[in-house]
Formats: C-alpha cells, structure tokens, sequence
C-alpha cells in the first residue's frame, strides 16, 4: 500500500519565531495592519510503502523525529492518506 503524508513543522509556541516577527511588523507597510502574531514553518509532503497505514504512520513519526523536526525548538503534526 502506498501513502501520502502531509507534515506541518512549526516552531514552539513558546519560542520566539524571528521570521514571523518581521513579517508581523511589516504587515501594516501593505495595508494589512490587522494581521499580527504570525508564525513561519514549514510544510513537508512525502510518500511510503508500507503494509498498513499504522505502520506508515510509525514510519512518518520515526522520520518526523529523527530528521524532519528538531523537538527542542519545533513541533510536527501530520496527516496520512491512502493512494
């Protein structure tokens, strides 16, 4: 069976996010001043071969831990669809 997963890798809420900041405080330069406490990630989409989608699922956590996220500064959400 082949899967498709969608991660979502973003920083820790109780970090501060430099690159939100900034686009945070340049918002109001493009008339959109009511737009503010953005946060920039990053989205990851990957697919696998496995025989079960609990087993793909283990597989996307295992990668997600030992590659695609630094757990000290981030956090990662995903989602895991057949194809």
């Amino acid at each position: 069976m082949k899967f498709t997963a969608e991660i979502d890798v973003m920083p820790l809420k109780t970090l501060l996010d430099p690159q939100g900041k900034a686009v945070s405080s340049s918002m109001g330069n493009v008339g959109l001043s009511e737009i503010g406490n953005v946060r920039i990630g990053k989205h990851i989409t990957l697919q696998i071969e496995a025989d079960s989608k609990a087993i793909a699922s283990n597989k996307v956590d295992e990668a997600c831990k030992k590659m695609l996220c630094n757990q000290i500064m981030e956090s990662y959400e995903f989602t895991l669809e057949e194809i």
